[in-house]
């Protein structure tokens, strides 16, 4: 509108029209009236209707100094002169009372407005409208700046519609008032009410008695008065606060945010939270996760002295920190801290609203009057609403991470913050050059990639080698320090070098394929000796078992001089790493450690010797037996008792009788090799057991050493009909369900198995049952199964209760199938 468009009449209808449009978009009631609205604005034209409303019904009736006519034209003329130049509503309305766009302080129709407002007296005061309004106008005008979608002062046209309707003292607008009065402008009805809302949110004297306890929601009367809102006594509240107080707090918050360190400790980190020297973070090569303190805060690219002091020093500037790469510190930024004080401070001004508003004696009942509890559920909104707030703050606030980059220098750098936990954020993030996976063992070694030793270097003590990435810049900080020890120990048990322990009087122990004790692995004395320049003070005896070793065994059969000829320094190994074959020298060993290993492996039965006639297994080795020529064997096969029968054996037997050293040659004669005694005499007694032989009455002692084995003696083992069965249960003598003689195997043209079985191997039996089955139904040949139970023997006879108790579980298997 312009002011000669009160000439041309002809044009009302189109601002009219206009103006109605952006109403009814806001307002449905305004829709429904179609013609009827658009009738009563053409009366009004060029004035918006509701405004002419509040002066007629409001100030004129309830305001002495506002005279009816002349005021309210008084106040148009003076507000028009000026919004003239800048107002470019199709009705005069509210915005024509603000002052022109970018200028502080009330225009004049408003200053007019105020002066009459002023007048009146309620409760026996004044309200003194200037500040207030002033206030508000400029909480409006932050409102729109942080809004995308009002362009045209909306929310300080409501504001000053507020105010209008506000008068005199106690009157209010319905949240329709100002849909009305701001509609012409055409607002997005979703931003101007998000707008409305953070008014009311934001503003210090509307009345909260009617503000919504429910987010998303608008007040449901809108009134300005002299009684200060809560927001206006948490603002007054929080410029009471001591800036200490609030930074005591911030710290006290701090302390107890576990984001900050949560996941530390879970991976082997020394935690600090909020140290207050550099000597509370130890100097120990130990892996140290710091939340430093405020005064620490620093900048990307800009360290602060303290957080410099803390990775520097120790106790002093004299006393520099050896271990600086194992040491992260997390800082706030100043821009951060300063927000996170904020939170802080508001959050601890509506604690001070809360214990303001609640009497806590009769006296000050009395003083405060009854408590609104409307109020109190708004102001409870509040004080969740900034507690909430404050972990947040602080966890953006702690975005700056200081360590020392590779090229030894303090270094600062800022995180993106999500909802991971800030270790983990750290972690992840290369320029942290943290790694809390495992290195391979070859890492350590002169050609690996860390550059640790130096040129002629034979060995290096653990712990060095372990503190250098704690130490070295341009090595990645290894979370645990135990994992390298760990790393060297894998890389020991691999062969990949050997560790070795001094003791004072300068002898020595070592692992190689080994893992050393605890008690070694303490040790500051421990070292890495290269495999090529170690020399081992014994040899593991497990190593000499067939496979232990790379590229010992290449049958079934070696030397003790091939053993030697290993051991003698000069000898590599092609070690297959997967992807690739490596060559890999293997640590010399004395003579002397290597024949005590043969003995040793011998007496544990990991390799058979053969020296000569003698052949040593599981036993210990005479002096004199072991020379370089010796034989070393896999540990022989165990020997069923059946293989001892005559029919399998026959050379071992006479007259159905025969001695141990007669078994013992034939079965050395019919495998090749003299067997060594112990796998001999082993399959004796098991077939003793088995009732496979019995001792002869002229029989020597049993179990005996090989020089009596002549005098042990043994014949079959006879059934009730006086056959021999040798220990079979299914032999001649023994009847079959049908009363019918099984005879012998031969007789059947069958095969058997025969063996004595071991509870849990009869439970296996029994679960094979099934798949031996499926393989005999793809022949005609029967399969049949048959036991024999034997219970006691001759010096332990079962008692007869006993017999009967278990010949009913037996008789729940089979009828007829008892012991007797």
């Amino acid at each position: 509108m312009r002011p000669n468009s009160i000439q041309h009449k002809g044009t009302w209808p189109t601002h009219i029209i206009a103006a109605l449009k952006g109403i009814s978009a806001l307002d449905e009631q305004t829709a429904k009236k179609g013609s009827v609205a658009e009738e009563r604005y053409q009366k009004s034209y060029p004035f918006h209707p509701e405004l002419t409303e509040v002066f007629y019904s409001k100030w004129s009736s309830g305001i002495e100094r506002f005279q009816k006519t002349r005021g309210v034209l008084r106040t148009f003329a003076l507000a028009l002169r000026e919004a003239v130049k800048w107002d470019e509503s199709p009705l005069v309305g509210p915005a024509v009372f603000l002052s022109a766009p970018k200028t502080q302080g009330l225009s004049e129709a408003a200053r007019e407005l105020v002066s009459i407002a002023d007048t009146i007296v309620s409760d026996g005061a004044a309200t003194r409208w200037t500040g207030i309004l002033e206030t508000e106008l400029e909480c409006a005008r932050q409102v729109e700046q942080e809004s995308v979608g009002l362009k045209l002062r909306e929310i300080e046209q409501a504001a000053m519609a507020t105010f209008l309707h506000s008068q005199p003292t106690g009157r209010s607008a319905k949240t329709r008032d100002l849909m009305l009065l701001v509609g012409p402008c055409r607002p997005d009805k979703i931003e101007y009410e998000k707008g409305l809302m953070r008014w009311a949110r934001k503003s210090y004297w509307l009345d909260d008695q009617n503000l919504p306890t429910k987010e998303g929601e608008l007040p449901s009367d809108w009134k300005l008065g002299n009684r200060p809102n809560l927001n206006q006594m948490q603002s007054a509240a929080a410029a009471t606060i001591d800036d200490a107080i609030v930074k005591a707090r911030l710290e006290e918050d701090i302390r107890n945010l576990k984001a900050l360190t949560a996941g530390a400790s879970a991976a082997g980190v020394k935690v600090h939270t909020l140290p207050t020297k550099p000597k509370d973070i130890e100097d120990d090569g130990l892996f140290h996760y710091a939340v430093m303190p405020p005064s620490a805060a620093s900048e990307s690219g800009k360290p602060s002295s303290e957080a410099k002091r803390f990775l520097d020093e120790t106790t002093g500037s004299n006393k520099p920190r050896v271990h600086r790469n194992a040491v992260i510190l997390l800082t706030p930024s100043r821009d951060g801290l300063t927000a996170a004080e904020a939170r802080v401070r508001d959050a601890m001004a509506w604690q001070l609203v809360r214990d303001e508003l609640t009497p806590t004696t009769d006296e000050e009942k009395q003083q405060k009057g009854a408590i609104d509890v409307a109020r109190m559920q708004t102001l409870k909104i509040n004080i969740d609403k900034a507690r909430e707030k404050v972990p947040d703050a602080i966890r953006q606030a702690y975005c700056i991470v200081v360590t020392v980059s590779e090229k030894d220098e303090p270094h600062a750098f800022k995180l993106s913050i999500s909802d991971q936990n800030h270790f983990e954020t750290i972690k992840s993030d290369p320029r942290s050059r943290v790694r809390d996976t495992a290195i391979t063992a070859d890492a350590l070694l002169p050609d690996g990639p860390y550059n640790l030793w130096q040129d002629g270097d034979k060995s290096r003590r653990v712990k060095d080698l372990a503190g250098a990435f704690a130490q070295l810049p341009h090595l990645p900080k290894m979370l645990k320090s135990s994992a390298i020890v760990e790393t060297l120990v894998e890389g020991c048990l691999q062969g990949s070098f050997v560790l070795k322990v001094t003791r004072p009087d300068r002898s020595f122990r070592t692992w190689w394929r080994d893992r050393p004790d605890e008690a070694a692995l303490a040790d500051p004395s421990l070292e890495l000796v290269l495999p090529e320049h170690a020399e081992l003070a014994d040899v593991l005896a497990k190593l000499l078992s067939s496979g232990s070793l790379p590229g010992l065994w290449a049958g079934e059969e070696i030397t003790a001089q091939s053993l030697l000829d290993y051991f003698n320094g000069k000898h590599t190994v092609e070690v297959d790493r997967g992807s690739y074959k490596e060559s890999v020298n293997v640590p010399k060993a004395s003579q002397e450690a290597i024949e005590l290993a043969i003995r040793n492996a011998v007496a544990a039965g990991h390799v058979w010797l053969l020296s000569g006639p003698s052949s040593l297994w599981a036993e210990e080795v005479p002096q004199g037996i072991l020379t370089p020529a010796a034989k070393l064997r896999v540990p022989p096969d165990n020997i069923a008792p059946a293989a001892l029968l005559p029919a399998t054996l026959p050379n071992a037997w006479k007259n159905d009788s025969t001695n141990a050293a007669a078994i013992a040659t034939a079965l050395s004669h019919q495998s090749g090799l003299t067997l060594p005694w112990k796998n001999v005499a082993s399959a004796i007694s098991a077939a003793l057991t088995g009732r496979f032989l019995s001792l002869s009455d002229d029989s020597g002692d049993w179990p005996c050493d090989f020089a009596m084995a002549s005098k042990a003696k043994f014949t079959i083992v006879k059934s009730a009909g006086g056959s021999a069965t040798g220990g079979d249960p299914a032999g001649g003598g023994y009847q079959g369900p049908s009363g019918l003689g099984l005879g012998s195997v031969s007789e059947q043209h069958g095969v058997r198995a025969v063996s004595q079985l071991e509870a849990f191997e009869l439970q296996e039996l029994g679960e094979a049952v099934a798949t031996l089955l499926e393989i005999k139904n793809k022949c005609d040949a029967p399969l049949t199964f048959s036991i024999q139970i034997d219970f006691g023997d001759a010096q332990h006879k079962p008692a007869p209760e006993i017999v009967t108790e278990m010949n009913e579980c037996l008789g729940n298997i089979k009828d007829g199938l008892e012991l007797t």
